[in-house]
């Protein structure tokens, strides 16, 4: 499964029981968290995610609305007896922030925090089943968003035919990157008689907060699902502009440049108490638009 739950959508206030910036994407055994604005902690809680089995914590930037939950819940990991490693990536002077106040406190982790700070666009996770891109978006601070990619196999396994061919299951994830099967007797049975095309890998782009900017589009080109921020209607593009933040109309034009396959909104500001004026101005640009609620987990793709 791969899908992102939304923990917090509002802005820098927390208001109408929204809550800041936070979202847990889920890809098959893995868990990423995005962001942890205040309240995050509480938000895992309440929607039952896991948190023992989030390995990897990405932070935007340093407004507090994004990682003002951060020092709290990594401190919790650590009283609740976690020993697994910890890999955070975030700006670079978020790490003596944390240390100063693991220091006056006198906490001590008991597991390993890796702190890999953010530079240019780079490759920050890359393994057999996933890779994690940054890339910099245009706030009045530096400001980062991050893409998610899922990795499959070239082929899937069409388990009737190789069962009849008689191919061990050991040998199955050889099939899938495309190899054919020899027999002890020597006869090759070829790949594409028991296995069958896979589906692409399918991505998910997070972008933070951000002046409307349309060379982004090029850095989330053709994902299947992309988050952009709507702190403001339409109405309010000065505003916007003036506060390095975006519309609903800004988000579904970039939606469209990016050819995204998905639009999820959200980071509404605290002034608006209904949000369906949200969907229905961005859907105006991108139809296929959904609104970040809480508690929600939206399948990406």
């Amino acid at each position: 499964m791969f899908g992102v739950t939304i923990l917090g959508n509002n802005s820098a206030l927390p208001a109408y029981d929204r809550h800041p910036t936070a979202q847990v994407v889920t890809l098959n055994e893995q868990l990423f968290l995005i962001d942890c604005g205040e309240g995050t902690q509480m938000q895992l809680n309440k929607f039952k995610v896991r948190r023992g089995r989030i390995n990897h914590i990405f932070i935007s930037h340093l407004h507090g609305d994004h990682y003002f939950g951060l020092p709290g819940l990594i401190t919790t990991m650590g009283l609740m007896g976690r020993d697994n490693e910890l890999h955070l990536y975030a700006p670079a002077m978020l790490m003596p922030i944390i240390q100063m106040q693991l220091d006056v406190s006198g906490s001590v982790l008991p597991y390993k925090l890796h702190f890999h700070p953010l530079g240019d666009d780079e490759l920050l996770v890359d393994n057999s089943k996933f890779s994690v891109h940054s890339f910099r978006v245009y706030h009045r601070i530096d400001c980062w968003g991050f893409i998610i990619r899922e990795k499959k196999k070239p082929r899937r396994i069409d388990k009737e035919k190789a069962v009849a061919y008689e191919i061990p299951l050991a040998y199955y994830e050889r099939l899938k990157n495309g190899d054919d099967y020899e027999k002890r007797s020597g006869e090759v049975i070829k790949n594409e008689w028991v296995t069958i095309p896979n589906a692409p890998g399918k991505s998910y782009a997070y972008c933070a907060d951000t002046v409307f900017t349309p060379s982004i589009a090029e850095k989330v080109k053709d994902v299947s699902m992309l988050y952009h921020e709507t702190t403001y209607l339409k109405k309010l593009s000065d505003r916007a502009a003036e506060r390095f933040h975006s519309t609903t109309e800004q988000a579904g034009q970039l939606a469209t440049l990016a050819n995204a396959g998905k639009l999820l909104i959200g980071h509404f500001s605290s002034k608006y108490e209904v949000l369906d004026e949200f969907l229905s101005e961005t859907c105006e640009v991108f139809p296929n638009t959904q609104l970040a609620l809480e508690g929600v987990t939206y399948l990406v793709g």
